[in-house]
């Protein structure tokens, strides 16, 4: 079973950590959260980072990262090697919890779901007339169209 490392900058990771456990509960031992905070050293970020990939304990694992370029995912790429652990970045939560969802999965098949459930997970939604608001009718014989 792959395992799900989130680095992000504090506090989302945590907060991203908990939003997929309100969801899958049973899952707290496979999804861990780096928060990277904002003064400390790259250095001190990758050695927290490599201790918490070895306790998460899965022989492979997939790390989540909010925003490419950015310290969290400098970080994560030092840690991946293509093979076992692999680096998504531009985290938002229909991915994660589609990765949580499908954590049994291959880990290549993985990193698919996720990046599907990211970019399903955005769009645009019409804005509707509020309930108790009264529409006005442009069309003067709106009792002659019925279809």
């Amino acid at each position: 079973m792959n395992g799900i490392f989130i680095i992000a900058h504090a506090p989302l990771a945590s907060a991203f950590r908990l939003g997929a456990l309100h969801v899958f509960p049973d899952n707290a031992a496979d999804v861990v959260a780096l928060d990277v905070q904002p003064h400390m050293p790259p250095e001190e970020t990758l050695a927290q980072a490599r201790i918490m990939l070895d306790q998460l304990g899965a022989s492979q694992a997939l790390i989540l990262t909010d925003i490419f370029g950015a310290t969290p995912c400098n970080v994560a790429q030092k840690l991946v090697d293509g093979v076992s652990v692999k680096l998504v970045t531009g985290l938002n939560l229909p991915m994660l919890l589609r990765a949580v969802s499908y954590r049994a999965e291959p880990l290549d098949a993985l990193v698919a779901r996720a990046l599907i459930g990211a970019t399903q997970g955005v769009m645009q939604v019409a804005v509707t007339a509020p309930q108790n608001q009264i529409r006005k009718n442009h069309d003067q014989d709106s009792h002659q169209h019925q279809q």
